[in-house]
């Protein structure tokens, strides 16, 4: 039987019978239609694509115009999963017009269901504004890798009563803006089990502990094509890069050794075609 397309109504209903989300990201048309073949709930187009898939040291650099293309590419493979667009850095912050032009992108030109933007309680008039505007949100607290310059680098975020206070409030203005959902990353478990007990919206995590609506990891992480660190978080299912540069090693000897292309690669003409041409 054919799978139905998953909606945020799908997710709510998973949510309330305690059935766990899966949570990939992906970046073009073939690991997205693979994630969307495997049954994967939620595809998230994120801006750490900036990292895996464009060599920059960090999500910053990432533009409306590269999440536009990847995720017009995601939405080209993946029929039935949940898709969310990562809002990039300065796409949302310069003012509630222009979070509502850029969110609307994904949803008018990549068939995204949703847009995801980083911030806590600061970022509530955006997500309202968008949620006015009929654009799906889900809010993103913890370890926000585009407010990583404030903290010195990418860190475990609610490691202390203090700042674990002020996860829990953020998150809870993020519900009351309206979002359908918030992300986690890189909270202590405990946290996490604190937060997911105040909110009824969607909670999913990175980083956070068991205790989540569903699990998100990054793709290339959990294949092992990102070879620039591991957090501790991940789990590595596949060790693809070795595997890759193993089969590209074969190619470039093979090329030079003339073994490829061998007679079963060409193609070829008839001999009274050949004849025609004086050969």
């Amino acid at each position: 039987m054919d799978r139905k397309k998953v909606t945020i109504q799908t997710l709510r209903q998973m949510k309330a019978k305690g059935e766990k989300i899966s949570f990939l990201t992906a970046y073009d048309y073939p690991f997205s239609l693979l994630q969307d073949r495997a049954g994967i709930e939620m595809i998230l187009v994120g801006d750490s694509l900036g990292m895996t898939v464009l060599g920059y040291s960090t999500t910053l650099p990432v533009t409306m115009d590269d999440m536009i293309s990847h995720a017009k590419a995601v939405s080209r493979g993946a029929k039935h999963s949940f898709l969310v667009g990562d809002m990039p850095y300065m796409s949302y912050q310069i003012s509630l017009e222009e979070a509502v032009r850029n969110a609307g992108r994904f949803l008018s030109e990549c068939s995204m269901d949703a847009v995801k933007l980083e911030g806590g309680a600061t970022m509530a008039p955006v997500i309202e504004k968008l949620v006015r505007s009929g654009i799906p949100v889900m809010g993103h607290i913890g370890m926000t890798p585009q407010f990583a310059l404030q903290w010195g680098g990418y860190k475990t975020q609610g490691t202390d009563a203090e700042t674990a206070r002020k996860l829990i409030s953020d998150a809870k203005a993020i519900q009351e803006a309206g979002a359908f959902a918030i992300l986690l990353e890189c909270v202590p478990a405990k946290v996490t089990e604190l937060i997911y007990k105040e909110l009824d919206i969607i909670t999913l995590g990175i980083g956070a502990g068991p205790h989540c609506d569903g699990q998100l990891l990054i793709m290339h992480d959990v294949v092992g094509l990102f070879e620039a660190f591991q957090p501790k978080f991940v789990k590595k299912y596949l060790n693809l890069s070795p595997m890759v540069e193993d089969a590209f090693r074969q190619y470039h000897q093979d090329v030079k050794t003339s073994q490829f292309p061998a007679p079963e690669h060409f193609y070829l003409i008839q001999k009274e075609e050949l004849a025609k041409l004086g050969v």
